[in-house]
């Protein structure tokens, strides 16, 4: 079943104005474009962790933001399962304390991180994890969330190009077999064809119309 995406907002940027609408029915849009666009500012909008912006966010039907009639959903009200750039692991604990740390169970986390190639990590501390591998717990710890919707800024970056497909594949699998909407932000194409159904391209603040969608 398709979920829905609608943002219509307006926001200043260092560089601007960060204007969009986008409304999408598809289960999986990619926003691609250069650096300084907007991009991960959009995202921030979504999860709720930026206040700035006016105007209406609606996930599936539900309004998390709506300025002029004062509807306002707070980010821990809205289950977003988020991975920014930078993983946000605590240096302190191990991965399997990291991904146990929004009450998942042993058996989910177990499942998740085998999924995702991760499982030889549970005992390890971030510290001792490449760039890639950390990138493969926030996702981990994203899942583990059970979100409503979930934002992804350049999640494959640091990994090499058999295993970024891979996991866009799985990852593009799990998304829709729960029917959870996701929003990817990346600079390369492949992964934005391998894991959206619709891309959009965010430049000097500015959405483009999409693309047609991905057949399958």
């Amino acid at each position: 079943m398709a979920v829905s995406l609608r943002c219509d907002v307006r926001m200043p940027l260092a560089s601007g104005f960060l204007e969009v609408s986008l409304a999408s029915d598809q289960p999986a849009v990619a926003l691609v474009g250069p650096s300084g666009a907007g991009k991960t500012t959009l995202l921030r909008i979504l999860a709720g962790v930026e206040r700035r912006a006016t105007g209406v966010v609606d996930v599936a039907g539900v309004v998390w933001q709506d300025t002029r009639k004062g509807v306002w959903v707070p980010p821990w009200e809205r289950r977003v399962g988020w991975v920014p750039q930078d993983s946000l692991l605590f240096p302190h604990l191990t991965v399997r304390q990291n991904l146990a740390y929004g009450g998942a169970d042993d058996a989910a986390i177990a499942g998740t991180a085998e999924l995702l190639r991760a499982a030889h990590l549970l005992d390890r501390r971030p510290r001792r994890l490449s760039g890639g591998e950390r990138q493969r717990v926030a996702l981990a710890r994203a899942l583990l969330s059970a979100p409503r919707l979930l934002l992804l800024d350049e999640p494959f970056s640091a990994l090499d190009r058999p295993l970024r497909m891979e996991l866009a594949a799985t990852l593009r699998e799990w998304t829709r077999s729960r029917a959870v909407p996701l929003v990817l932000v990346s600079h390369d194409e492949e992964d934005a064809r391998t894991l959206a159904d619709e891309r959009w391209h965010l430049v000097d603040g500015h959405l483009s119309r999409p693309g047609d969608p991905r057949p399958g």
